[in-house]
This record gives structure tokens, sequence and C-alpha cells, in this order.
């Protein structure tokens, strides 16, 4: 037996065990050769593929997965959350003549909206000293484009989007609707606090560095300007260690007190290197300060837990705001800052 022969047997065992269910729908009639007087598109497999719905089984499973068949009992429910607004555009293209599908245009903006909503009660309540660009980059970080494409990734929504590439429009915007979509149906299907518990379950409950946000030109002044804002004492730098002085690695520690109480602590290759970290360390404390999560009070918990509209007449929840910390220090508003001081009316 031959190596073609044995080759034509295996393929010819694979194709037993395939499923004949969609068949009969292919090849579509675009794929055949017809000769025309009036010369027709190529046939391109990809996009007849693109324009196929994924099967019932697969969404069904998608909503399984995430934890939603209650609230997704619907196969056209999830097959409107994974379907884009773009994918309307390939639609009208390559088949004019065929009803239009359902797409998630008016969920993901409403899930946008709650998610923002959430994302920023949560982190105001768990960091209420961090600065407002910092603030904001923290809600991008959890319920940002990118966040919500990777989580839509590992909730395997990828291969049931349907979307059409624009100069306006790519991968990661498409995937993002879909999480967003799905937080819109549960809060029209179920509740406001309903949607909220999958925010926090999804994307909440990720760490994200924010110590990597807080960037300082001038520690050493912002620090100043909060110790006078809380009316405590000069704060002066300390050498705590030492090692090497004369040799060609040095390493110094340096702490910064305010009266006796030390506010932080850094180490470098030279004393300036060591108290730019020490000023720096002593901010990060101030404005890393958590919330433990049994302390935290959120806006929305206040209404009710039951399902349907939470505007109606319901039994709203205790709620509890918390003090008003300081103000966001603001330091080196002029000269070589980037911040730009308004010009003069001549």
């Amino acid at each position: 037996m031959g190596h073609v022969h044995k080759r034509l047997i295996t393929s010819a065992a694979k194709l037993a065990s395939v499923s004949t269910a969609h068949l009969p729908k292919f090849p579509p009639k675009d794929a055949l050769f017809v000769q025309r007087e009036i010369p027709k598109p190529p046939f391109s497999p990809e996009t007849w593929a693109q324009l196929q719905p994924p099967p019932e089984s697969a969404l069904s499973a998608f909503a399984h997965r995430i934890g939603l068949a209650s609230v997704l009992p619907s196969s056209d429910v999830v097959l409107q959350a994974c379907t884009h607004s773009s994918f309307l555009t390939l639609q009208r293209q390559h088949s004019p003549h065929a009803p239009l599908p359902s797409t998630n245009a008016h969920l993901a903006p409403l899930g946008n909206s709650l998610m923002g909503l959430f994302a920023s009660e949560y982190v105001h309540a768990a960091y209420p000293y961090l600065p407002t660009r910092v603030f904001k980059a923290a809600v991008t970080a959890h319920v940002g484009t990118q966040t919500c494409a990777s989580v839509a990734q590992e909730m395997g929504a990828t291969p049931l989007l349907r979307w059409h590439r624009s100069p306006e429009i790519i991968h990661a915007d498409a995937l993002a609707s879909v999480p967003r979509s799905i937080t819109a149906l549960i809060y029209h299907n179920r509740s406001l606090p309903s949607a909220r518990q999958f925010v926090h379950s999804y994307f909440l409950s990720r760490d994200i560095d924010l110590r990597g946000m807080i960037k300082f030109r001038d520690p050493k002044k912002a620090l100043l300007e909060m110790v006078n804002k809380l009316n405590r004492e000069w704060p002066k730098s300390r050498l705590l260690k030492e090692t090497g002085r004369y040799s060609n690695f040095p390493v110094f520690v340096v702490g910064i007190y305010s009266g006796a109480d030390q506010l932080g602590e850094g180490f470098g290759s030279s004393l300036k290197m060591a108290e730019f970290r020490a000023a720096e360390d002593a901010l990060h404390r101030v404005y890393l300060t958590r919330t433990p999560n049994h302390l935290l009070r959120l806006p929305t918990s206040t209404f009710p837990l039951g399902l349907g509209n939470v505007f109606q007449e319901g039994e709203e929840n205790a709620y509890t705001a918390p003090e008003l910390v300081m103000p966001e220090i603001t330091y080196s508003s002029s000269g070589k800052s980037s911040v730009l001081r308004p010009r003069r009316q001549l």
C-alpha cells in the first residue's frame, strides 16, 4: 500500500466521524462558479464564515460558563450581546436582502456607564486620598477598554464575537462591548445590585498597581505642602544607615521625620537619591491608604436587593457617608511645571 493510498484512507476515516448537519448549507451558492456576463467578486471563505451566526450550543455554553444562564436564558439574547454594531456594515455589503440582526449598540453604552459608576464609587471609597489623575487612571485600569477586552477573552467570547474592522473600530473595542452589554442585560433583567455584583466579581476584584501610577516631579516639595496642610512639624531627613561610603557602590538609607513620627524611608547610591525615595515613600503611604473591606460604604448599597426597578418604592438599606478627607495637594503649579498659567488680557 502506497503512501498516497494510506493518506486517502486516513482522510476518509476522519470524514466519517464528522457531523453532516451543516453540509446542506455548504458550499454556499456564492462559492459555485457560474459563467456570467458581468463578473462577480471572488468568493471569500473568511467573509462567509464571519457572516454565519455561532451555533446555539456555543451560545448556551457561554451563558453557563459565566454563571448567567438564568439571566440570559435565550440564545438570541447572548447573540445580541456578542454582535457589535459594526457587523451591520458587513451584513449590508454581502447580504443586503437578509434581515439585519440585533446588535449591542444600545446595551454597550449603558453597561459602560454602569461599570464606570461601580468602579468610581469603589475606588473612591477604597482609596480616599488618591489624586484626581490617579483616580481616573485607576478607574480606567479596572473597567477600561483593554480590561474589558481581556475579561471577554477569558470568558471565551472571542469566537462568538460578530464585528467588522474599520478605521474607527478595532478588535479590542468590539470585544470590550461584550461584558458591557452583559452588565446592561443583568441590570435590565434583574436589578442594579445584581449588575454591581457581576462587575465586582469579574473586574473590581482584580489587583492593579496603583503605586506605579503615582509619579512626582519633586516629592520633597509635595511632602512639604502636605505637612503644611496637616499642620504638622517641618519634615526633616535623617541618615539611618550607610555602607561603602568611600567605595564604588555606596548605599545610604534615609528616613524623613515629622517630629518623632517617621513619615517615609528610602535608599539609594547617594544621599540625594535616598532622600528623594524617602519623600516619595512618605507620599505613597498617604495616597495609598486603603479602607478595610469591612468598612467600605458604597452609595449604590442603599438600593433594595430585590428584583426589578431600583427607583420604585422599596425599602432602602442603611448608608453612612464617610468623613471628608483633606483636599488634593497641588504643588509646582507655575514656573517650570507642566501646568500653564492663564494668559494676561491685553
